[in-house]
C-alpha cells in the first residue's frame, strides 16, 4: 500500500481533489486563486498504526512546507525507517538535499519540552492520537493565525448485505481486520449484517474461521495468543457464541446487536441487525463504515448518512485507505493559504 501511495496518479490526486485542476501556464482561464503553503507543519504520529506517519509525510512533502514529525514513543518506527530509506535512494542529489532540509523527525514523549518548542512554531499542527493529548497539544502556545487539526479516538464498522458474501469478500474482510485488529481507527471493531437472522452471523464466523489459515499465512505472537484466549473466555462469559481462530489468532464471535462488548486486540464480533438498529447502536465516535451492499449508489443511503456521525462510507477494501480527506476535515487543503487573485 505505501508503494502504491507512491504512484503519480495517487499523489496528483491530492491536488486534484483540493484545488481541482490547475490553469496555471496553459493559456486557458485567468487564475483565481493561488496557494501559498502554510509553513512550518508539525505532526504528532499516534503509537497504533504505523503506515500513518510514511503516508502524512509523503502528502505533507507535497506542500512545499518545512515538516516536523514527532514519532509516537511506543510504536514501531516505520517514519524513521521511510525517511532514511529515501534519503538514501532518491537519485536527484538536489530534491534528496531538499528533503533532507525540510524535513526532521524525532522521537519524544509526551512531557518533553520539544512538544512545546514544535507547537510555538507551526503554523499547521496535525495531532493523531488520543482525546487527551490532542487537548494538551492544543492547549500549547502556537501562533495566531496558525491551524489546527486533530484525529482522535475513531472507530469503525463494516456493514454488509447477506447477498454480498462470497469468498472473495470474506478475503477481504480478514485482510481489512487482521492488519491492525482493534488497534486501527479504520479497522472494523464490529461486523453488522444488514437485515440477516441470528444464525447467518454464526454461519459469517465460520467461513471467515474456515478461510483463515488460507487468508492469513504464519503464527501470531505469543502476546496476541494469550490475549485471545482471554477474549474468548470473556465473551463467553456475557454470552457470545465465541470460537478461536487457528493458533489463537485471534476471537471471533457471533451474538445479538445488545450484547457487550470484550476486550481483545484481535477480537472481531459480527451481529445481524436491521439498518435502524445498526444505525442506533453505533458508537459516538464512529469514523469509518466500510460497506459490502448490493447498491451503494442507492439514494437512500445517502439520506440516512445525512444524520449519522460516521466521516467515511466506503467499499470494504478502502477502510484503511488514506488521504488528503480524512475524518471529515479537508487538511491537505488547509495546508496553504488561499491568496485571492483578480484581474
Amino acid at each position: 500500500y505505501l508503494i502504491t501511495f507512491l504512484e503519480t496518479d495517487t499523489l496528483g490526486a491530492a491536488f486534484r481533489q483540493a484545488f481541482g485542476e490547475s490553469v496555471a501556464g496553459t493559456g486557458g482561464e485567468p487564475v483565481a486563486r493561488l496557494a501559498r503553503p502554510r509553513d512550518p507543519i508539525a505532526v504528532w504520529l499516534p503509537n497504533n498504526v504505523s503506515l500513518l506517519g510514511p503516508l502524512t509525510l509523503i502528502l505533507l512533502s507535497l506542500t512545499g512546507s518545512s515538516v516536523l514529525l514527532k514519532g509516537g514513543s511506543r510504536s514501531e518506527d516505520l517514519t524513521g525507517a521511510f525517511l532514511a530509506f529515501a534519503l538514501e535512494h532518491l537519485p536527484d542529489g538536489a530534491l534528496r538535499e531538499q528533503l533532507e532540509a525540510r524535513t526532521s523527525f524525532e522521537v519524544f514523549d509526551r512531557t518533553s519540552p520539544r512538544n512545546a518548542e514544535f507547537a510555538a512554531q507551526a503554523r499547521v499542527r496535525v495531532i493523531f492520537g488520543s482525546d487527551d493529548a490532542a487537548r494538551a497539544i492544543d492547549g500549547l502556545p502556537h501562533p495566531l493565525d496558525s491551524v489546527s487539526f486533530a484525529f482522535v479516538d475513531r472507530r469503525s464498522e463494516a456493514w454488509i448485505e447477506p447477498a454480498a458474501v462470497r469468498d472473495e469478500l470474506l478475503d477481504t474482510l480478514l485482510k481489512v481486520f487482521a492488519i491492525y485488529g482493534q488497534a486501527g481507527c479504520t479497522s472494523p471493531r464490529r461486523v453488522v449484517l444488514l437485515g440477516a437472522a441470528a444464525d447467518e452471523a454464526t454461519r459469517l464466523c465460520d467461513a471467515l474461521l474456515e478461510r483463515w489459515e488460507r487468508v492469513l499465512r504464519g503464527g501470531s505472537a505469543p502476546h496476541v495468543a494469550s490475549s485471545s484466549v482471554l477474549g474468548w473466555q470473556w465473551a463467553q462469559a456475557v454470552g457470545w457464541d465465541a470460537r478461536l481462530a487457528p493458533g489463537h489468532a485471534a476471537v471471533l464471535a457471533s451474538g445479538a446487536v445488545t450484547l457487550p462488548e470484550f476486550e481483545a486486540p484481535m477480537g472481531l464480533p459480527v451481529v445481524a441487525a436491521s439498518l435502524d438498529e445498526a444505525i442506533a447502536t453505533l458508537p459516538e465516535n464512529i469514523q469509518t463504515i466500510g460497506h459490502a451492499l448490493a447498491d451503494p449508489g442507492d439514494p437512500r443511503w445517502l439520506r440516512r448518512l445525512a444524520g449519522l456521525r460516521a466521516k467515511r462510507f466506503v467499499p470494504l477494501a478502502r477502510m484503511h485507505h488514506f488521504g488528503p480527506l480524512w475524518d471529515g476535515i479537508d487538511f491537505f487543503r488547509e495546508c496553504f493559504d488561499q491568496v485571492e487573485v483578480g484581474t
